[in-house]
């Protein structure tokens, strides 16, 4: 089997998709598996290489700085194929495919759509970041072998010959527990578990726990980190956030434990055009985990929560209209259960790993032939 390395300069290297799914199949197939990514430390977890380059304290000294440690500990793995994450990286790779080697870039976002609502960009320049990320798409799509992508929508911006889309679906068992605690005993809790963004609803998480006047015991517990931050100071001065419980980053067992004493998950990302056709892993794993979701009514999203029957749709700008979800969720915890029982099932029989592993590697069968 050729050896692997992925590269991320902007995701931590215990990201859930890069780490977790896609260098564990990979290792489990037999294949040598390295991971350069920011890290405290050199390990190796599951038979994956794990190649640390310091965290960056600020955005420019990642695409920086950052990016030059990334290619540096690259090239040091001596990998036959490299699989990139991160838009940023895109010189990277290209210095890497000129040294003869293959290079696979993962497209987790529809970058046009995705620079359109990067909040560091000015206004008025936004539409030039989503004309560079569209440029920096038709770069990847030219000069690598292989795209893979997170949903149909960003493969269409790729060559269809050269692209396989690899969905953001959980492992089936990973965020289950074994004797979750009975759904009618756990406290009424709401949480959100990933990265935390104005556009993906801290205000309005935020802002619905606090219309909740009626419901004092109702509590929203965050697992993740803050985008940045001036973020993280605005939410702190909410009025709602004395009803919060910030846990910060957590380790899977943690975020299996959360889960399993939940009442209700958001997912409630703005309707921006990148979000409409997105399918945020979180979603899936609340699914998974057997606890009803309260999303935003994107069409999408309604072919997933809505014929699943997993969950309540929203105007994700809405408080009023997310708090009385939530309330109802909350009062009604027959209904919440059944919900949570009904995602669980989506996700065993149509959305987990297991299906999207295997098309990961008839992707990477294919460049080991070619190579």
């Amino acid at each position: 089997m050729p050896s692997v390395c992925h590269l991320t300069s902007v995701h931590d290297a215990r990201d859930t998709r890069i780490l977790l799914h896609e260098c564990r199949s990979l290792a489990h197939a037999g294949y040598r598996v390295f991971l350069v990514a920011p890290a405290e430390s050199d390990i190796v977890d599951d038979d994956i290489i794990v190649k640390r380059v310091p965290k960056p304290s600020r955005r420019l000294e990642r695409m920086t700085k950052t990016a030059w440690a990334v290619y540096r500990a690259a090239r040091e793995t001596k990998a036959d194929i490299y699989h990139f994450h991160d838009a940023e990286l895109m010189v990277v790779g290209i210095l890497l495919k000129l040294q003869g080697k293959i290079v696979v870039f993962d497209a987790h976002e529809d970058l046009p759509d995705d620079f359109s609502i990067k909040l560091w960009v000015p206004k008025p320049l936004r539409w030039l970041a989503a004309l560079f990320g569209l440029l920096l798409t038709k770069i990847a799509g030219l000069a690598f072998p292989a795209i893979v992508s997170a949903t149909p929508v960003i493969a269409s911006r790729f060559p269809k010959h050269k692209t396989t889309v690899i969905h953001n679906y959980p492992l089936p068992e990973e965020l289950i527990e074994a004797r979750p605690t009975p759904f009618q005993e756990r406290p009424p809790r709401v949480v959100y578990v990933g990265k935390i963004s104005w556009v993906r609803g801290i205000n309005e998480m935020i802002g619905a726990i606090d219309a909740l006047t009626d419901a004092p015991e109702v509590r929203l517990t965050i697992a993740g980190t803050f985008d940045s931050p001036e973020l993280e100071t605005h939410v702190r001065a909410l009025a709602g956030w004395e009803r919060v419980d910030f846990l910060g980053w957590q380790p899977r067992a943690q975020v299996r434990e959360l889960l399993g004493s939940a009442r209700v998950g958001l997912v409630l990302f703005h309707p921006e055009a990148a979000h409409l056709n997105a399918l945020p892993n979180k979603l899936f794993e609340y699914m998974a985990s057997q606890i009803p979701v309260v999303a935003s009514d994107f069409p999408l999203w309604r072919t997933i929560v809505g014929e699943a029957g997993c969950g309540v749709l929203v105007d994700p700008l809405d408080r009023d209209a997310i708090a009385e979800a939530i309330q109802r969720l909350i009062r009604e915890p027959g209904v919440a259960e059944q919900m949570g029982r009904r995602g669980r099932e989506a996700v065993i029989s149509r959305y987990n790993w297991t299906t999207q592993a295997s098309q990961l590697l008839v992707a990477y069968s294919e460049l080991s032939h070619a190579r």
